[in-house]
């Protein structure tokens, strides 16, 4: 198993330029499932979840090639509509190929998440939805099943916003008979990618963007090539880094997607300037504390909150760190406060006391972003850190040691003895 050793507090510099974004090419992977022909994907990112997604389409029959970052797909060869345990189990972004087999070919069998109970769990949105555009769902040894002979277009009201379950309904609902409305729709750029992508292949998809989409289905769609919008949590975690540690660029990224987050940074004090599609950030003398609070887009994302709450541990005075969106979302606070942090937990709450300083210490991953988190830790401590189960790491960020080593950072991956 691989680790991270950072040897911290050397100063930042340089452009890095960030991936393409993993929580948009997911989805668009699984739309290809909707076309009888062959697309291709540009600006694929190398990350164990996308090898994930490249599994579970070969399993159902499609055909993939990966050149560099371009994939190709071609699902006119499915013949298995049905998503496995062993792999829906690993990433729940697996239950994206859900609407569209279903919409497509009339029948899906997908294995619940994490093997998660029948009852009020995050899928309920995606199979009230189908529910509403005329699927019948049944549950077989923890698999879920979904038959239609053709889905009928509906209105879907979602008691707050979900991506996945957004995503899931537009796709099902583009080949449907009729029209289908979208309420209290997600409105990250992720979705709206997605919902372009549709277009681009000859659906009928109106309120891109908004809270309502208007999705008039079609009877087929033509392959087409996109290229991934890049993935603004990738960028956001470099711009904390920038901000702790040094001045760097990040390029080719998407500023706009970044507002609410690029705010933030320069309440904390941070330089922050824009040029086209890179954005440069200088680091204060000392890091300002500045509450957060997670919430769904333009608010802050709460895939950046772990990587915030290292930032405010070096801040000057206290900052409240809010999760609104996954509530238990902080296994990274204890291995921060093992490196010198000060950070008490409320359920949902984090008040974080800022600290002159970090320690190098060894620490262990227990999610992506938990894992980026104690990565800029790392490399602001004093010391060496030493960052265990990295491979969390890896189902997010595409490469991400050499980046940083691009841009000076002291850091290195081997293999634990």
């Amino acid at each position: 198993m691989d680790k991270l050793v950072i040897n911290g507090g050397k100063a930042l510099a340089g452009r890095v330029v960030v991936s393409g974004a993993k929580n948009a090419v997911l989805p668009i992977m699984a739309a290809a499932l909707l076309v009888d022909g062959s697309l291709k994907i540009e600006r694929f990112p190398h990350l164990r979840d996308t090898a994930t997604m490249i599994k579970l389409l070969n399993i159902v029959g499609a055909t993939t090639s990966l050149e560099g970052d371009v994939l190709e797909i071609n699902a006119s060869t499915v013949n298995k509509p049905e998503a496995p345990y062993e792999l829906v189990k690993t990433m729940r972004a697996s239950f994206y190929v859900l609407g569209p087999l279903v919409s497509r070919f009339g029948f899906a069998r997908v294995s619940l998440p994490g093997g998660c109970a029948w009852g009020p769990r995050p899928v309920d949105f995606h199979l009230k939805g189908l529910e509403k555009l005329g699927a019948k769902i049944t549950l077989e040894g923890g698999y879920i099943v979904a038959e239609a002979k053709r889905l009928k277009g509906n209105r879907i009201p979602f008691e707050i916003p979900s991506v996945g379950a957004t995503g899931n309904m537009v796709m099902a609902a583009v080949l449907a008979e009729g029209i289908t409305i979208i309420e209290n729709a997600a409105c990250e750029p992720e979705i709206a990618q997605l919902c372009k992508f549709l277009n681009l292949m000859g659906g009928k998809i109106s309120g891109i963007g908004s809270a309502e989409l208007t999705i008039e289905g079609v009877n087929n769609l033509r392959p087409v090539s996109i290229t991934v919008i890049p993935d603004r949590i990738e960028a956001g975690t470099f711009l904390m880094a920038g901000a702790m540690v040094g001045g760097i660029t990040i390029g080719d990224t998407n500023p706009a997607h970044l507002t609410t987050v690029i705010d933030k940074l320069e309440q904390a004090g941070a330089e922050i300037s824009i040029d086209g599609n890179d954005i440069t950030i200088k680091k204060p003398e000392r890091i300002k504390a500045v509450d957060v609070t997670t919430t769904v887009y333009p608010g802050f994302p709460t895939d950046l909150q772990a990587q915030w709450i290292a930032m405010m541990s070096l801040a000057d005075g206290t900052a409240v760190v809010t999760d609104t969106i996954y509530r238990d979302r902080f296994a990274h606070i204890p291995e921060l406060n093992r490196m010198g942090a000060n950070i008490k937990l409320n359920k949902n709450v984090a008040i974080v006391y800022g600290q002159n300083n970090l320690k190098g210490a060894p620490v262990m991953s227990t999610d992506i972003r938990a894992s980026a988190s104690l990565i800029l830790a790392g490399l602001a401590a004093e010391g060496r850190t030493d960052i265990s189960r990295v491979y969390h790491i890896d189902r997010g960020y595409e490469k991400i040691e050499n980046k940083f080593r691009s841009i000076g950072a002291d850091i290195t991956r081997e293999t634990e003895q």
